[in-house]
């Protein structure tokens, strides 16, 4: 098989990928971050300590993370056909990738979030601050380096995931690999498929670690001290703007 033969294939299968990856991230960023931090606030000595919620919560995400990737797929055919209404294709490995990204997702930042020196949190608590206060001044903030860091490793663990999709159809890069590289013995193609995905992890790696380190040195913990004081600021601001009213 020529280049130009590849081309078009290479493109489209990187374009599966990429919208397969996007959207699964997306969705496991954006419903794993509070299952995350509930699981921290739910913990024995939590903000909101609650031995039942945090057991659940935890068992869920425990039997989402042990199920291999491939198996939840299948078992999962039925709702993607509901949701996407096909179990083949981009659009319905989306479904299977965000439910597996998501508790995977959960508890990098249930540890990301642990790592938050608590005496910060009792710093705030004792100005006043209430919980909600302390998960977006606090906890977030000060873990976001770590998050970063979190969010990388799933975008990579995604991607293979990804891979493992395009053997039952789900398209992207591995699918393209298996079809041709693997059933048409076009070992070319099944080199460039790995080399394509090899140096994407690569450079998503470095920029997460670029990323996290930035956020380290810009922010992160040893400038915690300067937060907590513009917190401490203004709650006498507003103390006395009530004694004046």
């Amino acid at each position: 098989m020529t280049w130009s033969q590849m081309q078009p294939l290479l493109e489209q299968a990187c374009w599966e990928t990429l919208v397969m990856v996007g959207w699964s991230t997306l969705i496991s960023v954006v419903v794993g971050l509070p299952i995350g931090v509930l699981l921290v606030l739910t913990d024995r000595g939590g903000l909101l300590q609650n031995s039942l919620v945090n057991k659940v919560v935890g068992q869920i995400v425990n039997v989402g993370r042990s199920m291999p990737f491939i198996i939840l797929m299948v078992a999962l055919m039925s709702f993607t056909r509901w949701i996407t209404g096909t179990t083949i294709g981009s659009e319905a490995a989306i479904v299977p990738l965000a439910i597996g990204g998501i508790p995977f997702f959960a508890r990098l930042v249930e540890t990301a979030v642990r790592e938050v020196d608590h005496g910060l949190v009792e710093a705030v608590q004792a100005m006043g601050g209430n919980t909600w206060t302390i998960v977006r001044r606090v906890l977030v903030p000060e873990a976001l380096p770590s998050l970063i860091a979190s969010t990388t490793t799933t975008i990579i663990a995604l991607i293979g995931y990804s891979a493992m999709a395009g053997t039952v159809g789900g398209g992207g890069l591995g699918d393209l690999a298996v079809r041709y590289g693997y059933q048409r013995f076009e070992t070319g193609l099944m080199w460039v498929t790995v080399a394509i995905l090899a140096v994407a992890i690569s450079l998503i790696q470095f920029a997460g670690d670029y990323a996290a380190r930035s956020l380290h040195h810009r922010g992160g913990r040893p400038d915690a001290g300067p937060k907590l004081r513009l917190l401490k600021t203004r709650e006498p601001a507003t103390a006395d703007a009530g004694k004046t009213g």
